[in-house]
C-alpha cells in the first residue's frame, strides 16, 4: 500500500463500537463510513500519515473538525466538502434505526495506510464545549428523532429549567417558608459524614497544593472564595468559607441515578436546600446547580454539617477530594508521588499532612515531600498560602 496514492489508502476498517439491532442499518452504516473515510481521505494534503475527524451533528447544527498529521508531528486543518456532509448526514439517518435515536458525533481517525476507527457518539460522556449546541438545537433533533431516554447530563442540560438555581430572595423566601411548615434539615456531627470543617479545609488546601506541585490538571484547588475539586471524570465540588464559621458544601456526581429519574422519569427535583439558611444561596452554591447537574448541598453551621434532600456522605466520593482523614490524606499524597519518590519522601509525608492539619506547614516540611528540583514547588506554596496552611494562623474563616 505504500505505492498508493496518499488520498486513497485502501482501506481496511474497524468499527470500535457499533449499536446494531439490525443487521440491514448496520450494513449500510458500515459502507457508508467506508465511503465517508475515502472522502475524508482525499481532503488531505500530500504526505499525511494520520487523520483525525470529528463532526458533531443534529438536525439543526453541524460543526466539523479534520485535522491531518504527517511523520514530522505537523498538523493541518481541512473543512469538510459538502460531499462529506451528504455522507455524514445519510449515516446518521441510517444509524436512527440501530440504536435510541442516530449518533450526536462521528469520530474518525484513519492512517494512511488504511487503518480506520470509527466511533458513534451517543452522548455517554458530555460533550467537549466547541461541539456542545444551545439547548434548542438537541429539543428540536428530539422532535425529529425521538428517543426513549438521554444521558442525564444531556437531559438537564436542556430541561434543568434552573430548577436548582437559588437566588438570594428565593432563598430567604423558602428559609421562612420552611420555618413555618416545620421543614428541618438533617443535622450531623463531624466526621459521622464529613469531617469538621477545620480539618477538611485544611487537608483540600494540602491535598490542592500536592497536585499541583506534579503539574496534574485536575484535582482540588484554592481560590480567594472557595476550595474546588474538579474530577477527571466530570464529578466536583466547592466548598465556599463564610464568616462566623460557616460553610457551603455542594457539587455533582454527574451520573447520579437521581438526576435520571428526574430527567428521564419525570420525578420530581431532591429537595436539596430543605430547612437550609437564606445565606445558602446562588452566590455560593457550586455552578452545576445553573446547569441542573446539583446532586448535594451541605452547609456548616454551629459546629454540626446539615444537609436537606442530598444523599448521604458515602455516595459522594467522586466528587469531593480525599480529606476523610489523616490517613486518606497520606495515602492520596503518597499516590500522587508514584514509584519515582524515595523512601525518605514517603516517610516525610505523615509529618506533612500532620502539619497541615495545625496550619504550620514549614517550606522545609513540603520540600522534604515534594523537592523543588523535581515538583512545582512556587505554585504549590502558592495554594497553601490561600488555605493558610503556611504558619500558625487558621484556614482563613472569617469570624
Amino acid at each position: 500500500m505504500a505505492d498508493e496514492p496518499a488520498g486513497e489508502p485502501d482501506l481496511g476498517f474497524t468499527l470500535t463500537r457499533v449499536v446494531a439491532e439490525d443487521d440491514g442499518a448496520s450494513d449500510q452504516a458500515a459502507a457508508l463510513s467506508h465511503r465517508i473515510a475515502k472522502t475524508v481521505a482525499a481532503l488531505g494534503p500530500s504526505g499525511w500519515s494520520k487523520v483525525e475527524a470529528s463532526f458533531a451533528m443534529t438536525a439543526a447544527a453541524e460543526v466539523s473538525m479534520i485535522v491531518f498529521h504527517d511523520e514530522q508531528e505537523r498538523f493541518a486543518r481541512v473543512f469538510p466538502s459538502p460531499e462529506l456532509l451528504d455522507l455524514l448526514r445519510e449515516h446518521r439517518h441510517v444509524s436512527a434505526s440501530m440504536g435510541d435515536g442516530p449518533w450526536w458525533r462521528y469520530l474518525l481517525t484513519l492512517s494512511a495506510a488504511g487503518r480506520m476507527d470509527v466511533d458513534y457518539d451517543y452522548g455517554d460522556e458530555p460533550f467537549p464545549d466547541d461541539q456542545l449546541f444551545p439547548p434548542t438545537v438537541y429539543r428540536t433533533d428530539i422532535e425529529i428523532y425521538p428517543r426513549d431516554h438521554l444521558p442525564a447530563w444531556l437531559a438537564a442540560y436542556i430541561g434543568h429549567d434552573d430548577r436548582q438555581v437559588r437566588g438570594p430572595v428565593a432563598a430567604a423566601e423558602q428559609a421562612r417558608a420552611d420555618v413555618a411548615a416545620g421543614r428541618t434539615a438533617v443535622g450531623s456531627a463531624p466526621d459521622v459524614e464529613f469531617p469538621a470543617l477545620e480539618p477538611m479545609a485544611r487537608r483540600w488546601a494540602l491535598i490542592a497544593a500536592a497536585f499541583v506541585a506534579v503539574g496534574s490538571k485536575w484535582g482540588p484547588r484554592v481560590t480567594p472564595a472557595f476550595h474546588v475539586f474538579e474530577g477527571s471524570k466530570f464529578s466536583g465540588s466547592t466548598l465556599c468559607l463564610l464568616p462566623g464559621d460557616r460553610a457551603v458544601l455542594s457539587g455533582g456526581v454527574w451520573n447520579a441515578p437521581e438526576l435520571d429519574a428526574v430527567y428521564n422519569k419525570n420525578q420530581p427535583m431532591p429537595d436539596f436546600y430543605r430547612g437550609a439558611p437564606d445565606w445558602v444561596a446562588a452566590p455560593v452554591i457550586n455552578r452545576r446547580a445553573e446547569n441542573g447537574l446539583l446532586t448535594f448541598c451541605y452547609w456548616w453551621e454551629g459546629g454540626r454539617w446539615y444537609r436537606g434532600a442530598s444523599p448521604g456522605a458515602d455516595t459522594l466520593a467522586p466528587a469531593v477530594p480525599g480529606m476523610w482523614d489523616t490517613r486518606t490524606v497520606v495515602d492520596v499524597l503518597t499516590g500522587l508521588l508514584g514509584e519515582r519518590a524515595s523512601q525518605a519522601q514517603k516517610e516525610a509525608v505523615l509529618g506533612l499532612v500532620e502539619s497541615a492539619e495545625r496550619a504550620a506547614v514549614a517550606r522545609e516540611t513540603f520540600t522534604r515531600v515534594f523537592p523543588a528540583d523535581a515538583y512545582h514547588v512556587d505554585a504549590a506554596w502558592f495554594e497553601l498560602n490561600l488555605g493558610g496552611l503556611c504558619g500558625t494562623h487558621t484556614v482563613g474563616l472569617a469570624g
